[in-house]
């Protein structure tokens, strides 16, 4: 398996690539900011607190962890609100898969569109967000279920350069923004009309 090169950070890419709650921290902080500076966020987390556990986080003071993910740099643009999401989230997977996030794809061996399933559940996680993710799980994290690329839709088509999924070197990461960018500025062309 190639090592992941979401963030184009040696110890922020390592952090992702071994602790799968840490991806799904990165994913749900993947929106109003830049692709990398999200995915870097958990490394933020795991910096200030010794690591980025479900459990961990779930019980940690609310406050003291709003604070803790507002400290300079921001885990993001909006460290407030998006702590409380990550705590939520944290509180789902400890409470639905006893604190361990592989379990999501892992558990009870499920098909591509089971994980789609478990994954539009959690909180902060839409229909596209839950795509992305299982793109990402199929294209760069080794978990292939049975019947991934369909679910995962655009997403899961080989040789794209779409999203997050996609970012295996600097250059990729430049193709998937410049993607997105013609992608909002379609959508910005039609609501003018």
């Amino acid at each position: 398996m190639p090592k992941l090169q979401l963030v184009q950070d040696p110890a922020a890419d390592a952090l992702l690539e071994s602790n799968p709650f840490a991806l799904l921290v990165g994913m749900l902080l993947d929106q109003q900011i830049p692709m990398e500076t999200a995915f870097a966020g958990p490394k933020k987390i795991a910096d200030r607190m010794g690591g980025v556990d479900a459990a961990e986080i779930a019980h940690y003071d609310p406050d003291k962890f709003a604070a803790l993910c507002s400290e300079k740099p921001a885990v993001h643009r909006f460290p407030g609100s998006m702590a409380k999401r990550i705590q939520t989230l944290a509180q789902v997977v400890v409470d639905r898969y006893e604190g361990d996030a592989a379990a999501l794809w892992t558990a009870g061996d499920p098909d591509g569109n089971e994980v789609l399933k478990r994954l539009k559940a959690l909180p902060g996680f839409g229909e596209q967000k839950a795509k992305i993710f299982l793109a990402l799980l199929g294209k760069q994290y080794g978990v292939t279920p049975t019947g991934w690329r369909a679910a995962a839709g655009e997403y899961g088509k080989a040789g794209t350069r779409m999203s997050v999924a996609d970012i295996v070197d600097a250059e990729s990461l430049g193709q998937v923004r410049s993607y997105k960018k013609q992608m909002k500025a379609a959508s910005k062309g039609k609501a003018a009309t």
